[in-house]
């Protein structure tokens, strides 16, 4: 490999790295916060109680994955989903055709003009 590319992967790698320590960090910090000073501790303090809640689910879904308790969705919540899957296709499927209308509309017009004259 060139060593360009394995620049861009070390710094890849690097700001991952970094990143994951920042939220190490966010999440200590938001761990040792009372229960409502998100507010009253500064503007950092809500990104690290935030973190810190998203860790604890987290960790708590681990635990659902591993002892097996995470219940596949019903038959009834899947046609749910699906049926609101459809409605949003239609819905784009029907915007589409809307601006597919207008750019022909466009386009009649230009074509009626005839050539643009320079």
């Amino acid at each position: 490999m060139s060593d360009d590319v394995m620049r861009f992967f070390a710094a890849w790698m690097l700001t991952h790295e970094v990143a994951d320590e920042g939220l190490k960090a966010a999440v200590l910090r938001g761990s040792g916060q009372v229960q409502g000073g998100m507010a009253a501790d500064g503007p950092d303090a809500f990104v690290d109680g935030l973190a810190a809640m998203v860790a604890q689910r987290k960790e708590a879904l681990k635990a659902e994955l591993a002892a097996g308790s995470v219940a596949a969705a019903t038959a009834d919540e899947q046609k749910v989903v699906f049926d609101e899957l459809r409605f949003e296709v239609a819905e784009m499927r029907g915007r589409i055709d809307e601006v597919q209308g207008t750019l022909e509309t466009i386009l009649a017009k230009l074509e009626a003009a005839g050539p643009a004259r320079g």
